[in-house]
C-alpha cells in the first residue's frame, strides 16, 4: 500500500447501527453497503455476525453483493464467534475476521477477572484461529486508550506473530487528548517489532468531541487506517466521522495523505443513512449538517456573494450540494437580499434596495427567516413595485 494512502474502514452498519432505535433490515444494509463500495470505501464492517441470526444474514448477503470493498465481520476474542464470522464471510471476494479483546487494565480486571498473561495467550489463540478461516486478520485492542503503552506493543506483537495484518487501536472510551493519541500511535511505531507487517488503524469515540481529531493525529503519526461512521452515529456519542476525515485530509494537502473516497457522495450517503436510520442530522453538524453551507450574517453573506472562499474552505459541489445557502434573517444585509431577489427576477437599483431593505428589516423582525414568496410580498406591496417591474 502506498504510503500515503489511508484505508477508510466503514463501520455504519456495526458500530453506528449501535445506536438504539436505529436498527437496519437485511435489505436497508445491502443498500447502504453497496453506496459504501461505490463511494470508495475499503473495508465494510458489515455486522457482527454470532449476535443474531438477522445479523448474520445481513453480513452473508453484503458479502454477496460488494464487488471491491473488503467485507468484514466482527468477534470477540471466542473460537464459535470466529467459526460463524467465517461462515458468514464465505462468499465475500475480500474477507476480513476482526478479532480482538479488552486490554486495558480496567478491562483485564473487571470485564474479564484475568491478568495480562492470560490475555496475551487469548490474543496469540484468537488470532491464529481466524488465520485458518482467512488470510486477512484485524485485531483490536479494546480500550487501547487506556492502555498501558508498554503492555499495549507486547500485544500487537503477539498478534502480528499470529498472523494479523491490521492492529485496531481503539480509543473505546474517546478519552484520550489528541496529542496523547497521536503519541500512542507513534509509540508503537517505534516499539512494536515486525510492525512494518501490519497496518495500524485509528478506532476512535466522540465522547470528549475529538474523535476526528483523534484519528488524524493518529495518522500524521504513522497509523493507515481510519474506523468511522457516516454522520458519526455510533456508540453514546458516536465514532470518527466518514465525512469529517476525508475532508480534512482532502483540504489539508500539505499532510500528503489521501483517501480512495469519492467525496461527491458524501452528502448522499449522509442522506441515506438519516433517512434508513430515522436519526436526526443535527444542523450545524461538519460538512454534511442544513448549515454547514448556509450563511445569515449579513457580513458573512456580503463576503460569500464576492467571492465564496472568504468564508467557505470547501466548495459545497466537492460534497456533492448544488451550492451555498444566503438564509434571509434580520442579520442580513443589503448584498443578501440584493441577491436573493435578483435569483427570482428583481434587478434592484440601490435606491430601490434602500427602500426594500427598510421594509425588509420590518417583515424579517416579525420572523425568523424570509423565503422567496416572503421577498416578493415585500417588494409588491411597496410604493416603487411599479418603478422595479418596468425597469
Amino acid at each position: 500500500m502506498s504510503n500515503t494512502k489511508i484505508e477508510i474502514f466503514d463501520t455504519t452498519l456495526r458500530d453506528g447501527e449501535q445506536v438504539p432505535g436505529c436498527k437496519l433490515d437485511t435489505k436497508q444494509k445491502v443498500i447502504i453497503a453497496e453506496q459504501l463500495d461505490i463511494s470508495g470505501v475499503d473495508i465494510i464492517e458489515a455486522g457482527f455476525p454470532v449476535s443474531s441470526p438477522g445479523d448474520f444474514k445481513s453480513v452473508e448477503a453484503i458479502a454477496k453483493k460488494v464487488k471491491n470493498a473488503t467485507v468484514c465481520g466482527l468477534t470477540r476474542a471466542v473460537e464459535n464467534d470466529i467459526k460463524i464470522a467465517a461462515e458468514a464471510l464465505k462468499h465475500a471476494k475480500k474477507p476480513r475476521i476482526h478479532t480482538g479483546i479488552g486490554t486495558s487494565d480496567s478491562h483485564i480486571k473487571f470485564k474479564f477477572n484475568s491478568n495480562r498473561e492470560q490475555i496475551i495467550k487469548r490474543v496469540f489463540q484468537a488470532v491464529s484461529y481466524a488465520k485458518k478461516f482467512v488470510e486477512d486478520v484485524e485485531f483490536y485492542a479494546e480500550d487501547a486508550g487506556r492502555t498501558d503503552n508498554h503492555y499495549l506493543a507486547r500485544v500487537c506483537e503477539t498478534a502480528i506473530k499470529a498472523g494479523a495484518t491490521v492492529l485496531n487501536i481503539p480509543d473505546t472510551t474517546g478519552y484520550c487528548l489528541p496529542s496523547e493519541y497521536g503519541a500512542k500511535i507513534k509509540y508503537l511505531m517505534e516499539h512494536v517489532k515486525g510492525i512494518e507487517k501490519a497496518i495500524l488503524s485509528c478506532h476512535c469515540h466522540n465522547d470528549l468531541g475529538l474523535a476526528t481529531a483523534n484519528s488524524i493525529q493518529g495518522v500524521i503519526n504513522g497509523a493507515r487506517q481510519i474506523e468511522c461512521t457516516i454522520n458519526g452515529i455510533g456508540e453514546r456519542a458516536g465514532n470518527t466521522a466518514l465525512e469529517e476525515v476525508v475532508m480534512v485530509l482532502k483540504q489539508h494537502q500539505g499532510l500528503n495523505l489521501e483517501t480512495n473516497i469519492n467525496a461527491e457522495m458524501l452528502y448522499g450517503l449522509s442522506q441515506l443513512v438519516s433517512e434508513s436510520m430515522g436519526i436526526y442530522t443535527q444542523p450545524n453538524k461538519a460538512i454534511v449538517g442544513a448549515n454547514a453551507f448556509a450563511h445569515s450574517s449579513g457580513i458573512h453573506q456580503d463576503g460569500v456573494i464576492k467571492n465564496r472562499e472568504t468564508y467557505e474552505i470547501i466548495n459545497p459541489e466537492d460534497i456533492g450540494l448544488k451550492g451555498s445557502q444566503i438564509v434571509l434573517t434580520a442579520r442580513s444585509g443589503r448584498a443578501a437580499l440584493a441577491y436573493r431577489a435578483k435569483n427570482i427576477g428583481y434587478e434592484l437599483t440601490k435606491l430601490q434596495l434602500d427602500t426594500i431593505y427598510a421594509r425588509f428589516l420590518t417583515f424579517a423582525d416579525e420572523r425568523k427567516e424570509i423565503n422567496d414568496s416572503d421577498i416578493h410580498q415585500i417588494i409588491e406591496a411597496s410604493s416603487i413595485y411599479q418603478q422595479i417591474i418596468s425597469a
